[in-house]
C-alpha cells in the first residue's frame, strides 16, 4: 500500500529533503557564509484558504506575508537587508485588492525596515503569496544549543492568536494578533548579542516547536503558572468550548520567540519576557499545572497535509 503524504506530514517530509541534501542546515533559515557574515534565507508561501481567516482583509493578509518570513530572521537574530514577493492571483480579483495586498506589503517592509526587492507573478485559481527574506547575522542563534538548567523563555503572551481565530468581534486584543501578527526582529537582535543560548519562533504552536528544538538527552519543564494566562483567557475559551491549554500549547501563529539563557545572563536582557519553564535532562517534555500534577505535553501542533 503506497504511503501518501498525509500519512507522514509536513515534518516529516522536511526531514527527508534534509537527510538527502548536504547543504541544508536543520534550522529556521539557510545560512550562507559571506566574507565575515552569514546570508541568512528564508521563504513561506501563504494560500488563501489555508492560512488567511476569512475576516482577514487584503491589506493584512500582505503584512502577514512579509510578518511569517522577518519572524524567522528574527530566531537567528539576523538583520533584514532584502525581500523577494512572489504572487499569484485568480484573474477575476478586483485591482483594488490587488492594491491592498501590496499597500500589506509595502506597509511591512517599511515596518521591518526591510527592503522590497523583487520577485515574480502568476494565475492561480486562489491567491497564493510566498516570501523570501534575507539578512546578515555574524552569529546566527541556532535551535539546539542550549544547555541543561538553561531557562526556557517566550517574549510575550502566547495563545492570543490561537483565541481570537474563534471570535466574531473584532475589536480586541485576540483578535489582532490573529489578523495583524508582528514578528519580533529586534528582540531577536537583542537576544543574539545579550547571551541567549538558542532561540526559534511560535509559528505552529509551543508544544510543536519544544518537540522541533529538542535533542536526544534533554527535556523540558513547562510551568502553567508561569505562562501568565488570565481569568478572562480562560472564561472566553470556556465560553466558546475550548480547552485554554489546547489553545495555548498547540495552536500557534503568535509569532513570539521561544529562547533558552542562562541564569547568570538573565537579567542583563533589556525587553520584556517571560520565563517559562527550565530545561532538563529527563528526555521529556512536560508541563506541571496549576494542580501541581504534571503531564507530558503532546507533540502536536499545525502542521500542513495533516492538519485541518
Amino acid at each position: 500500500m503506497s504511503v501518501k503524504v498525509s500519512d507522514i506530514g509536513e515534518k516529516e517530509l522536511v526531514k527527508y529533503i534534509i537527510a538527502n541534501s548536504k547543504d541544508i542546515t536543520p534550522d529556521d533559515t539557510a545560512i550562507l557564509p559571506v566574507n565575515d557574515f552569514n546570508l541568512i534565507s528564508t521563504c513561506d508561501m501563504l494560500i488563501q484558504s489555508r492560512h488567511f481567516p476569512e475576516n482577514m482583509s487584503y491589506f493584512e493578509m500582505g503584512f502577514k506575508a512579509v510578518t511569517v518570513n522577518v519572524s524567522d530572521l528574527a530566531a537567528m537574530g539576523s538583520k533584514p537587508i532584502g525581500f523577494l514577493l512572489s504572487i499569484a492571483l485568480y484573474r477575476d480579483l478586483e485591482v483594488d485588492s490587488f492594491k491592498e495586498i501590496i499597500g500589506g506589503v509595502l506597509d511591512a517592509c517599511e515596518y521591518y525596515s526591510i527592503p522590497l526587492i523583487g520577485g515574480d507573478t502568476n494565475e492561480a485559481s486562489e491567491i497564493i503569496i510566498s516570501g523570501t527574506a534575507l539578512g546578515l547575522c555574524d552569529r546566527p542563534l541556532m535551535k539546539d544549543t542550549y544547555g541543561k538548567d538553561d531557562l526556557i523563555c517566550i517574549t510575550g503572551d502566547i495563545g492570543l492568536a490561537a483565541l481570537g481565530f474563534n471570535l466574531n468581534t473584532s475589536d480586541n486584543i485576540y483578535v489582532e494578533k490573529a489578523l495583524k501578527p508582528k514578528a519580533r526582529i529586534k528582540e531577536g537582535q537583542i537576544l543574539k548579542e545579550h547571551g541567549a543560548t538558542s532561540a526559534t519562533d511560535i509559528s505552529d504552536g509551543l508544544a510543536s516547536e519544544l518537540y522541533e528544538i529538542k535533542k536526544e538527552g534533554f527535556g523540558f519543564m513547562i510551568h502553567e503558572e508561569l505562562l501568565g494566562i488570565s481569568d478572562e483567557y480562560k472564561k472566553l475559551a470556556n465560553s466558546l468550548n475550548l480547552d485554554y491549554l489546547d489553545l495555548i500549547l498547540h495552536v500557534g501563529e503568535d509569532f513570539e520567540l521561544l529562547f533558552t539563557i542562562s541564569k547568570d545572563n538573565l537579567d542583563k536582557l533589556p525587553i520584556d519576557f517571560k520565563v517559562i519553564g527550565v530545561v532538563t535532562d529527563s528526555d521529556v517534555v512536560e508541563i506541571t499545572l496549576e494542580n501541581g500534577s504534571v503531564e507530558e505535553i503532546k507533540n502536536k501542533g499545525y502542521e500542513h497535509y495533516v492538519s485541518k
